[in-house]
Protein backbone atom coordinates (compact mmCIF):
# COMPACT_ATOMS: atom_id res chain seq x y z
CA UNK A 1 0.00 0.00 0.00
CA UNK A 2 2.86 2.39 0.73
CA UNK A 3 4.26 1.83 -2.76
CA UNK A 4 0.86 2.66 -4.20
CA UNK A 5 0.68 5.90 -2.20
CA UNK A 6 4.17 6.91 -3.36
CA UNK A 7 3.13 6.56 -7.01
CA UNK A 8 0.16 8.92 -6.63
CA UNK A 9 0.39 12.57 -7.59
CA UNK A 10 0.84 14.90 -4.59
CA UNK A 11 -2.80 15.97 -4.17
CA UNK A 12 -4.38 12.48 -4.37
CA UNK A 13 -1.62 11.19 -2.06
CA UNK A 14 -2.43 13.88 0.49
CA UNK A 15 -6.16 13.08 0.31
CA UNK A 16 -5.54 9.33 0.60
CA UNK A 17 -3.26 9.69 3.62
CA UNK A 18 -5.81 11.91 5.36
CA UNK A 19 -8.64 9.46 4.61
CA UNK A 20 -6.62 6.46 5.79
CA UNK A 21 -5.65 8.12 9.04
CA UNK A 22 -9.29 8.97 9.78
CA UNK A 23 -10.57 5.39 9.36
CA UNK A 24 -13.12 4.06 10.21
CA UNK A 25 -14.70 7.42 9.37
CA UNK A 26 -14.85 8.47 5.75
CA UNK A 27 -16.44 7.18 2.59
CA UNK A 28 -16.38 3.54 3.65
CA UNK A 29 -18.65 0.65 2.82
CA UNK A 30 -18.67 -2.99 3.93
CA UNK A 31 -18.15 -5.46 1.11
CA UNK A 32 -20.60 -8.34 0.69
CA UNK A 33 -20.81 -12.00 -0.32
CA UNK A 34 -17.42 -13.72 -0.27
CA UNK A 35 -15.84 -10.41 0.81
CA UNK A 36 -17.78 -10.16 4.08
CA UNK A 37 -15.50 -8.78 6.77
CA UNK A 38 -13.71 -6.49 4.32
CA UNK A 39 -14.42 -2.82 3.69
CA UNK A 40 -13.61 -0.35 0.98
CA UNK A 41 -12.51 3.23 1.41
CA UNK A 42 -13.21 5.51 -1.56
CA UNK A 43 -10.84 8.42 -2.14
CA UNK A 44 -11.67 9.98 -5.50
CA UNK A 45 -10.97 7.35 -8.15
CA UNK A 46 -8.88 5.25 -5.77
CA UNK A 47 -10.08 2.36 -3.62
CA UNK A 48 -8.48 0.92 -0.53
CA UNK A 49 -9.65 -2.50 0.66
CA UNK A 50 -9.16 -3.12 4.36
CA UNK A 51 -10.25 -5.25 7.29
CA UNK A 52 -9.96 -5.28 11.04
CA UNK A 53 -7.51 -7.98 12.04
CA UNK A 54 -6.61 -8.79 15.66
CA UNK A 55 -7.35 -5.33 17.00
CA UNK A 56 -5.78 -3.39 14.16
CA UNK A 57 -6.75 -2.09 10.78
CA UNK A 58 -5.07 -3.82 7.83
CA UNK A 59 -5.16 -2.33 4.32
CA UNK A 60 -4.80 -5.31 2.02
CA UNK A 61 -5.04 -3.71 -1.40
CA UNK A 62 -5.13 -0.32 -3.08
CA UNK A 63 -5.73 0.49 -6.74
CA UNK A 64 -7.76 2.66 -9.08
CA UNK A 65 -11.45 1.82 -8.99
CA UNK A 66 -11.39 0.23 -12.44
CA UNK A 67 -8.96 -2.46 -11.26
CA UNK A 68 -9.48 -3.06 -7.56
CA UNK A 69 -12.58 -5.27 -7.52
CA UNK A 70 -11.48 -7.42 -10.46
CA UNK A 71 -8.08 -8.00 -8.87
CA UNK A 72 -9.55 -8.68 -5.46
CA UNK A 73 -11.92 -11.30 -6.86
CA UNK A 74 -9.06 -13.05 -8.66
CA UNK A 75 -6.72 -13.05 -5.65
CA UNK A 76 -9.13 -13.19 -2.72
CA UNK A 77 -7.78 -16.46 -1.25
CA UNK A 78 -4.27 -14.97 -1.01
CA UNK A 79 -5.57 -12.18 1.22
CA UNK A 80 -7.05 -14.64 3.68
CA UNK A 81 -3.56 -16.07 4.11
Amino acid sequence: MRDYLRRLAPEPRKLAKAALSSLPRGDTKPLTDEFTGFYRLRVGQHRFIYRYQTGRLEVIYAAPRALVYEYLAAHFREFLG
